[in-house]
């Protein structure tokens, strides 16, 4: 059994996503390519964006903190600390709208 504190990652993952060019920060925290599922905790600064690509899977984001606008097509949907969103079976973006941190679970059949 592994026992990880999200709150500490998320810390870390926002400092290292402050110091990067990138503005971003992210590591697997259980699962991986090889497991049908995956989480993965991903930091974002203000109004860095994942660009618009394919969805992974069934997947869900929670928002751990900050606040994050998820978008599809012509629609999009907000969340903030403790919001739990379920990803389209669509291409989307991600943008923070404020320095944020999500955890991204995605089950592949």
């Amino acid at each position: 059994m592994q026992k990880l504190s999200l709150d500490a990652l998320a810390r870390e993952h926002l400092e290292r996503a402050a110091a990067a060019a990138t503005g971003r920060s992210a590591t697997t925290v259980y699962g991986g390519h090889e497991h049908v599922l995956r989480q993965t905790v991903l930091a974002l600064t203000a109004d860095t964006e994942l660009a618009e690509h394919e969805s992974p899977g069934e997947a869900t984001l929670l928002v751990l903190r900050g606040r994050v606008r998820l978008t599809s097509g012509e629609t999009s949907w907000d969340g903030r600390t403790g919001d739990l969103i379920a990803l389209p079976d669509a291409r989307h973006s991600l943008r923070a709208v404020e320095d944020a941190v999500v955890l991204l679970t995605v089950a592949k059949p």
